[in-house]
């Protein structure tokens, strides 16, 4: 887990929340996972950071 990563039991009582991930969309970009999308905001938010220096892995 990365450092601004949700911890497990934080997810935990967000994932019930957010609407269910599609599987393979018909037109457009695929989903990501609510979760790693989740966290590449929140390391956008919380390091200050400009989206184009946003880390591969979100």
């Amino acid at each position: 887990m990365a450092r601004y990563d949700f911890p497990d039991d934080a997810w935990a009582l967000i994932s019930p929340l957010l609407p269910p991930e599609r599987g393979v969309s018909k037109a457009g970009r695929p989903y990501l996972e609510h979760r790693q999308v989740m966290n590449g905001i929140f390391w956008v938010l919380c390091s200050g950071a400009p989206w184009r220096d946003l880390p591969e892995r979100y």
